[in-house]
């Protein structure tokens, strides 16, 4: 019988983690290693920059870890025809998880139809090769904007919802997560990420019905998992 903490296996752990290697200094090096670490761990996806897909894509192979990366990344600034070339290309170089940031800006201004229109663009890009995850970028945001992202996300056609880029002030909170997943129900899954870099934290979102979570801190997490479990 499996080793459990907090009622879940080790395996069950690790397939809600999106390993995470974005940051802009991270070398080439960096991203080889992450691969190799995603595969060791068995982790759901490997999340990297653009640049790094094809690399990625070509040590996972075969392993059962999805190639994930981010668009219009970090301020969801670009425009909607450039969202949808990043997700063709990224998909093209061996991506099947799109984690993209919505029009921040345009949800701030009230401008709702571009919101949903610029998420739907990156939806039929991806046409059915990538699940889309949509950052919100929490940090930005009130309870009634964090509502209504979920409801133009829904509308759009993405598969998930998720809290943060990890580049803000501020990151995933339960009560932000506890929202979001109020709002879906079971119709969208739901992605915690920013600031996720202890096992409890990334439990207690597990325990809110989080079935991912952005980590750029796994090996430590998981290790200590190792550690705990009986």
């Amino acid at each position: 019988m499996s080793k459990t903490y907090r009622g879940y296996t080790l395996e069950q752990v690790a397939k809600t983690i999106d390993h995470s290697i974005l940051k802009p200094d991270f070398k080439a090096s960096d991203v080889i290693e992450g691969a190799e670490l995603a595969k060791k761990y068995g982790t759901a996806s490997y999340c990297i920059r653009p640049m790094d897909v094809a690399v990625a894509a070509q040590i996972l192979a075969g392993s059962g870890v999805n190639v994930c990366t981010v668009i219009g990344f970090p301020h969801g600034s670009t425009t909607t025809a450039t969202k949808a070339f990043e997700t063709k290309d990224a998909i093209a170089n061996g991506a099947n998880e799109i984690d993209m940031v919505l029009n921040i800006s345009a949800l701030l201004s009230g401008d709702y139809q571009l919101v949903e229109d610029d998420i739907k663009a990156v939806v039929e890009a991806a046409s059915g090769k990538a699940s889309v995850k949509v950052i919100f970028e929490t940090a930005y945001l009130n309870d009634e904007l964090i509502v209504k992202a979920c409801q133009l996300t829904e509308a759009a056609g993405a598969q998930y919802v998720k809290t943060s880029t990890g580049f803000a002030s501020e990151g995933a909170t339960l009560h932000n997560v506890e929202l979001m997943k109020k709002t879906v129900g079971d119709r969208l899954k739901v992605k915690s990420s920013g600031g996720v870099r202890t096992l409890d934290q990334l439990i207690d979102y597990m325990d809110l019905g989080v079935t991912r979570s952005g980590c750029s801190a796994t090996a430590a997490v998981l290790d200590e998992f190792i550690a705990k479990a009986s």
